[in-house]
């Protein structure tokens, strides 16, 4: 069902328009899974796709649950890793840079002056500091949006309904456990496998990429309300709850167990893309055009939940930025 809704091609460049028609959009994915009548077919299904989803079948629409579904068939995606982990990335655009950098600096104001430039508000401590830009460009997650005062009306006004459109918050919490040795690979050859521990969970190894032989590193990524409801706790708790998770089979590997870890992403990651109904990618990328055309935003919630769809959406306002 899933090929017949959505071709590779299709896949790899989404119609939004066409998106937006489709009776699919407008379909919660917990109903369509409901369509499936064999019980254990359908727990299956929602353990395989739950961690990609990063929230609950009835909080996002059936387009995306197919979506995600088809990035486990090999011509509608491939994996990629980078060695040492994702941070390497930012570091390494960071290393080219030769912008003026401010950490630290929570961003409290913006306003549009008089001459037409953009003020950035900003603090330091007990001292608030302002800078004035020809352009600017928001790359926040959604759901910090709101932590910001946008000045006058029609900015405070657009920014709300930008916010309000993609507000579908998603969640991830994220165990990483260091062992002596990888003894999952005597059984396990991938470089993940999926538990239906907190509701279907993805397990990753990540000793490859952070060059940690001898030793072996797991990590649990742990999705939607399972992750918000468990980021309450502490890193022991969840620590213990992640090697008990563990099937009967690989028990073995508490013995091995030397230190963990847990990061929680509450929010910050959005449960359907691009919003409903989806906009334009430039009325996306510009909550106020007519008189902020030069007040853009950036994020993965305006095209997907991945590195592509950051990539895209910077690409979009570069390209806006140019013209």
């Amino acid at each position: 069902m899933a090929r017949d809704a959505i071709s590779p091609a299709e896949y790899y460049e989404s119609d939004w328009k066409a998106d937006n028609e489709n009776p699919l959009s407008r379909q919660n994915f917990r109903e369509l899974l409901a369509q499936v009548e064999d019980e254990n077919a359908r727990r299956y299904l929602q353990v395989l796709v739950h961690s990609d989803l990063a929230t609950e079948p009835h909080l996002t629409n059936a387009m995306y649950g197919l979506q995600n579904y088809l990035m486990n068939e090999p011509d509608y995606m491939r994996l990629y890793t980078i060695d040492g982990g994702l941070e390497s990335l930012p570091r390494a655009l960071a290393g080219r840079l030769k912008a003026k950098v401010l950490l630290n600096h929570p961003v409290v104001r913006v306003e549009k002056t008089a001459a037409d430039l953009y003020r950035v508000f900003s603090r330091e401590g007990d001292k608030i500091r302002s800078d004035d830009f020809d352009y600017l460009v928001v790359a926040l997650p959604n759901n910090w949006i709101p932590s910001v005062d946008w000045g006058g009306p029609v900015l405070a006004d657009a920014m709300h309904r930008h916010h309000v459109l993609y507000d579908y918050p998603a969640h991830y919490l994220r165990v990483s456990i260091l062992f002596e040795k990888p003894f999952w690979r005597e059984q396990i050859a991938g470089s993940y496998f999926m538990l239906d521990a907190f509701g279907g969970c993805c397990v990753y190894d990540q000793s490859p990429r952070n060059s940690a032989a001898p030793y072996g590193v797991l990590s649990w990524l742990v999705p939607g309300q399972p992750a918000l409801s468990l980021s309450n706790y502490d890193d022991a708790i969840l620590i213990e709850a992640a090697l008990e998770s563990l099937p009967r089979s690989l028990r073995h590997g508490r013995q091995h167990f030397i230190e963990g870890h847990a990061v929680r992403w509450v929010g910050t990651v959005t449960g359907l893309p691009g919003g409903f109904p989806a906009l334009d990618p430039d009325l996306r990328h510009q909550p106020e055009p007519e008189h902020h055309e030069g007040l853009f935003v950036v994020g993965d919630y305006l095209f997907d939940a991945t590195l592509n769809g950051i990539l895209d959406s910077a690409d979009v306002v570069a390209d806006l930025i140019l013209e």
